[in-house]
């Protein structure tokens, strides 16, 4: 593997409720990703997870972490609940443990008027005990449901370019500890 190589871009799509909107948005996202030369991207969806809340070990926990563990780095959607993200988010980052480390990670967030930055302000907390790296610029969709039209389009200028800066400093991240990686596995 040489810093060449395309970047291994996971994006977990964290809402697993019925009627949600999470995967209009991830497949936006996915779009920008396809836009932008360097990455290789694959999608995980929690809903096709079936991880137990209590943490034992499973065969989806042990196909979650292989898939976690194949990536370079992460993007997560993840709504804004009561003024938090979902439990299966939770559930995912705790169902994995080391796979996680030394990797970096995004957010594209969603929900009403904080347009899920209350989310992804307590993901930061969380991913640093992971040991994961969170790029600073974040996307944010206020009032998600106008913010797309019926095709899973948007014109919002900030989440266009927002994504653009996050994707770059998501895969300056991966490159530089990938590259590392290889002769300095992360220490823990």
């Amino acid at each position: 593997m040489t810093n060449e190589d395309p970047v291994k871009l996971a994006v977990i799509v964290a809402s697993v409720r019925p009627e949600r909107v999470g995967p209009v948005v991830a497949d936006w996202f996915l779009g920008r990703v396809a836009e932008t030369p360097g990455f290789a991207a694959t999608t995980l969806d929690l809903r096709d997870f079936d991880l137990p809340v209590d943490l034992r070990s499973s065969a989806a926990g042990e196909k979650f972490a292989a898939a976690i563990d194949a990536a370079d780095a992460f993007v997560v959607v993840t709504p804004e609940y009561n003024h938090g993200y979902p439990a299966s988010l939770k559930t995912a980052l705790d169902s994995v443990k080391y796979e996680w480390r030394g990797k970096p990670v995004g957010f594209v967030s969603y929900g009403g008027m904080a347009g899920g930055l209350r989310a992804t302000e307590q993901l930061r907390q969380v991913v640093a005990e992971l040991h994961m790296v969170s790029v600073r610029t974040s996307v944010g969709f206020h009032r998600v449901k106008k913010a797309f039209d019926a095709h899973g389009r948007t014109t919002d200028a900030v989440a266009l370019d927002a994504s653009a800066t996050m994707l770059e400093q998501v895969r300056w991240w991966a490159t530089a500890a990938r590259a590392i990686r290889v002769e300095h596995p992360y220490p823990g």
